[in-house]
């Protein structure tokens, strides 16, 4: 019978809410096996298969640095690429990128449903919308969950199956209807998602929101007790780090980390004069690769006894722990 995730669902969920767990402050690495303390840390890369330059980035730091997880956006033109490499390459932890936006003036791609399916999805161009107002505007949740399925589906039919999803420029974190649809999917398959449902020291200093990080942990609990891990925070500020030179502000974080399972997102890559045509931020993705192959991040990461995990190894130790 599948699980149905509403609001109705995560309201249960918060009266039935654990409050010796919320009492022990037990991490979600502690659930999982860890042991107290832990500082367990995920060095996610977004954006594989946007483009070569993404891949050539994505490649180099996972075989040559640290990073150990990577997101595939299934609509873009570089996907086959992708997928070979992660054929060649098994066990690598690999997620979907869940893709809902087209963001680039001049490099665009469009939903794998079509626009007679989800016409919600598509702007003037046909491509995706480039902005996340754009899709919550015009967007509808069920087109929204079609379009999940249509790139998990993809995933499959290439022979690639995911070990988590996550959601591209956050769109699916934009409504309560739109997460609803996203939880759903990974409840119903089985497959983790990224959500940050911790103490979310990073998420809470990003956003300042306190109401959504107290709603982010029931949620967390609610998606637990479903049989997915969960992320006690969620680093997402790289971006903004305008510079080729990045090493220092990872060390940064690294030594800022709190017990608990900590996803850190970067995009790595490797620009070529091609990647400007498509957008102005190779600069900071190239800075993304250079602090993962800066043997001073390596080193860092050991002398604060950081334990470097994968969404795979979560899911494992999850079917363990048993629901």
């Amino acid at each position: 019978m599948r699980n149905i995730v509403s609001i109705g669902a995560v309201l249960a969920c918060l009266i039935s809410f654990s409050l010796s767990a919320m009492a022990q402050g037990e991490t979600f690495a502690e659930k999982l096996g860890y042991p107290k303390g832990t500082r367990a840390l995920i060095l996610h890369i977004d954006d594989a298969g946007m483009s070569l330059d993404s891949d050539r980035g994505v490649i180099k730091a996972m075989t040559e640095g640290v990073a150990n997880s990577v997101s595939v956006m299934m609509p873009c033109p570089w996907v086959p690429h992708t997928v070979k490499w992660l054929k060649e390459n098994p066990g690598t932890d690999a997620g979907l990128h869940l893709t809902l936006t087209s963001e680039w003036a001049n490099y665009r791609w469009g939903p794998l449903m079509g626009k007679p399916a989800v016409p919600g999805l598509v702007d003037s161009e046909g491509a995706m919308h480039e902005s996340v107002a754009g899709v919550v505007k015009n967007a509808t949740a069920d087109e929204v969950e079609a379009e999940i399925r249509a790139q998990l589906d993809r995933a499959r039919t290439m022979g690639f199956e995911p070990t988590h999803m996550d959601s591209h420029m956050g769109t699916l974190f934009a409504t309560d209807a739109f997460m609803e649809r996203y939880i759903k999917v990974g409840i119903e398959e089985q497959i983790p998602i990224m959500f940050p449902g911790g103490h979310n020291f990073f998420a809470l200093q990003e956003y300042g929101d306190k109401a959504a990080g107290a709603k982010a942990k029931m949620v967390g609990q609610m998606v637990w007790k479903a049989g997915l891990p969960v992320l006690d925070d969620l680093h997402n500020t790289s971006y903004s780090w305008k510079t080729t030179d990045k090493t220092d502000k990872y060390i940064e974080a690294v030594k800022a980390l709190k017990p608990g399972i900590t996803m850190m997102i970067m995009h790595c890559t490797d620009p070529t004069e091609i990647f400007d045509d498509i957008t102005s931020s190779g600069t900071t993705r190239l800075g993304d690769l250079n602090a993962m192959i800066d043997p001073r991040l390596r080193k860092a990461i050991e002398d604060e006894g950081i334990v470097l995990i994968t969404w795979r190894e979560m899911k494992e130790r999850r079917d363990k722990v048993g629901k």
